[in-house]
């Protein structure tokens, strides 16, 4: 199967596949699902091109909104703009897009987004005639339907999201947002998750004094926020259903989410086609160490576990210090901060193929050469080091109440 990572800029594109993705889909301002994801815009076609020529790797750009005239104008003006984009595929929603599409560019494939909401075979026949060579099919889709309908239609790809968030209105199609944030809609990309705020009351205007029943925490309770989908345990279960290719949602999400998420994945895949990988196990863990709500195999296998909301929230077991960059010396690297780095600090590197190499004996110099106590974030300077570190290692600590945060132990199997 295809492990297809999101990116919202050109750094997660360049770590989504420097950490195992085998594709990688990007939006563009305005017309995909992400609105407020940095997207790529202006220049950015350049460095696109540079690491899509480095990695050799496909690329999908998501066109998944669903147009109103003026946005069907402003598609056409930009085609000229997207065809500088060295693009595999097209995700969109629209079916009104797709004869533009076709005639712009003939060569590019033509993926259906599952925000157009495909849940049987008969739909899926239909689109495949009408030239689309993927479906990413509904999340209210079982395996077993998933199984119909790529046997009534073998020669049509399949792609299903394997990780991240869910929503709560059916394939994505809510209004929620637009009502409750100044017209924010999740049907144009701007989605404020309203589903997500914490709720304290819930009562009907017609029917005063009859609330719905909740079960608080800490006074709140988040009665509309679905769980998490996590399908590292269930696989090969994804690939006997006839599964192409699986999705890891997140273009909101962190470089380091991105790296860790899409790291997990290809691990998982790997085992499936029978690589060894030492550390699976700690692969997995990671999932659980990374800020996310109470996961679930979503409707995969029933409803019932989804149809529950999420009773917790789990943040991250570590925090996010930096990155590696090029070396400079023996054991010697220029360092990118993102957060502050204090001598004696248990660090952790993290890369492609090492799970984590633990160091407390490094030193911090500053950009003169200097050793210094700590560096911060924007702060130029180096790293010291022993240990076998490489350019684009990512370096992360636990986090300062990672002792009683989160799920404690070894993770369920879901």
């Amino acid at each position: 199967m295809e492990l297809v990572a999101p990116a919202g800029n050109l750094e997660k594109l360049l770590y989504a596949y420097r950490y195992g993705a085998d594709a990688v889909y990007i939006g563009l301002p305005g017309f995909s699902l992400r609105a407020r994801a940095d997207n790529f815009a202006g220049e950015d076609y350049r460095e696109v091109t540079h690491i899509k020529r480095q990695t050799g790797k496909p690329l999908y750009c998501a066109l998944n909104v669903y147009f109103h005239p003026p946005d069907i104008d402003r598609l056409r003006e930009s085609l000229d703009y997207i065809a500088l984009y060295p693009f595999d595929a097209f995700i969109i929603s629209d079916l009104g897009v797709l004869p533009i599409l076709q005639e712009r560019f003939p060569h590019v494939h033509i993926h259906l987004s599952t925000q157009a909401n495909c849940t049987n075979q008969e739909a899926a026949r239909l689109y495949h005639r009408m030239g689309i060579s993927r479906i990413v099919v509904a999340r209210e889709l079982s395996l077993d339907e998933i199984r119909r309908i790529k046997d009534a239609v073998p020669e049509l790809e399949i792609e299903a999201f394997a990780h991240g968030a869910m929503c709560l209105a059916y394939s994505g199609r809510c209004l929620l947002s637009a009502w409750m944030a100044d017209r924010r809609s999740g049907n144009r990309g701007d989605c404020a998750h309203s589903c997500r705020w914490e709720y304290r009351l819930l009562e009907e205007r017609l029917r005063p004094g009859e609330y719905y029943p909740v079960i608080e925490g800490e006074g709140f309770s988040m009665i509309l926020s679905s769980k998490d989908l996590c399908m590292f345990d269930h696989l090969a279960a994804m690939k006997e259903a006839g599964i192409d290719a699986i999705k890891i949602e997140g273009r909101m999400k962190s470089v380091y989410y991105t790296a860790v998420v899409t790291r997990a994945y290809r691990k998982a895949l790997d085992a499936l086609e029978g690589i060894p990988v030492p550390d699976l196990e700690r692969y997995r863990e990671d999932l659980f160490h990374v800020s996310h709500r109470e996961y679930s195999t979503g409707f995969y296998y029933d409803k019932d576990h989804i149809s529950y909301p999420a009773s917790e929230t789990v943040r991250p077991r570590h925090v996010f210090l930096g990155i590696v960059g090029p070396k400079v010396g023996e054991g010697l690297f220029s360092l990118d901060v993102r957060n502050r780095i204090r001598r004696g600090m248990s660090l952790e590197y993290i890369g492609p193929h090492i799970h984590a190499l633990k160091d407390t004996s490094f030193r911090l110099l500053d950009e003169e050469g200097r050793e210094v106590d700590s560096l911060s974030h924007n702060q130029r300077g180096f790293l010291k080091t022993d240990l076998p570190v490489e350019e684009g290692f990512l370096i992360r600590a636990a986090h300062p109440s990672s002792s009683t945060n989160g799920e404690a132990g070894k993770p369920a199997r879901l």
